[in-house]
């Protein structure tokens, strides 16, 4: 793996001396805000990080290198450029061997932090089954992804634009240890609760990280997700935005949007509905990197 990996120097030093760091995504970059607003949220997770204790690894592939770690021209190349790839598991080889450049979603960076040693990762929310998904069997690689590769991943639970408990139907399938943090209510991103319950939570860091290592210490395969719910102040009430996602995918099922392209458009289309979101979805992303940074200070 080392022939396609370029780990910063400050993150393979921090690696090296076993100091705690959390993984970032670039999505959120490339393809979940506008510029300069994508730039500057970057940027303010990767300080978030570094307020909490830890050293911030934001990912993706330039060049068809996979940087663990980015610079910020590299950032800001990312939230300019055209034509940047999204990556997920199936894709991220083909980025790699035709040296392109590439945005990573949640499963290819925990793919990529596995392999570059790094076991907290930090994000907005995690992808899963899809409304409608009886015609369209839109099902995110990152459920897969959690299943299998041994990352601790810190979200405001899932996208709301999704059927959450179909999606936790899935995740219990498949094994994934999903806990929630300082709450039985499973998240729905801009807002707090969903209706779903959880009977697992843990209450501080530490716990999550016993968690963590105790799951590693078993040799049971996969990650675990810490389901960290946006703060009072600046949710979204579940009536106001579940009305805005409606409209949001009648208009999507009109515009025939399918693919990698649902959810970006989805995203945008509610921001577009309710501005309110684009500043929700920055505010839980900010508290889900200091709370990963806490975690991985306990491991």
């Amino acid at each position: 793996m080392m022939d396609f990996l370029e780990l910063s120097p400050e993150v393979k030093d921090a690696l090296k001396n076993s100091q705690p760091v959390v993984a970032l995504e670039s999505t959120i970059i490339s393809h979940g805000m506008p510029y300069p607003k994508n730039f500057e949220t970057a940027l303010t997770l990767e300080k978030e990080v570094r307020a909490h204790g830890a050293i911030p690894a934001t990912i993706a592939v330039i060049g068809g290198k996979i940087k663990i770690g980015l610079s910020e021209s590299d950032i800001e190349y990312l939230s300019k450029a055209k034509g940047i790839l999204k990556l997920s598991r199936m894709d991220l080889p083909y980025a790699v061997s035709k040296k392109l450049d590439g945005a990573t979603t949640v499963a290819a960076t925990m793919m990529c932090a596995n392999f570059g040693g790094v076991k907290v990762f930090a994000t907005g929310g995690v992808g899963g089954v899809h409304k409608g998904v009886n015609e369209s069997f839109d099902i995110s690689a990152d459920l897969v992804e959690l299943s299998q590769t041994p990352i601790l991943v810190v979200s405001a639970g899932v996208k709301s634009i999704l059927d959450i408990p179909k999606t936790l139907e899935v995740l219990e399938t498949l094994g994934v240890t999903v806990v929630g943090y300082k709450t039985q209510d499973f998240p729905s991103f801009y807002s707090r609760k969903s209706g779903s319950k959880l009977y697992m939570h843990v209450d501080d860091p530490y716990e999550a990280a016993a968690l963590y290592k105790t799951k590693r210490k078993m040799g049971i395969k996969g990650g675990v997700l810490v389901a960290n719910p946006i703060s009072e102040a600046h949710e979204i009430p579940n009536g106001v935005i579940n009305e805005a996602i409606e409209r949001a995918l009648k208009e999507s099922k009109i515009k025939k949007i399918t693919g990698k392209e649902t959810t970006p458009f989805l995203l945008s289309k509610i921001v577009e509905l309710l501005p309110q979101a684009l500043e929700a979805n920055i505010y839980l992303a900010m508290s889900n990197a200091a709370l990963a940074a806490e975690i991985a200070k306990n491991l």
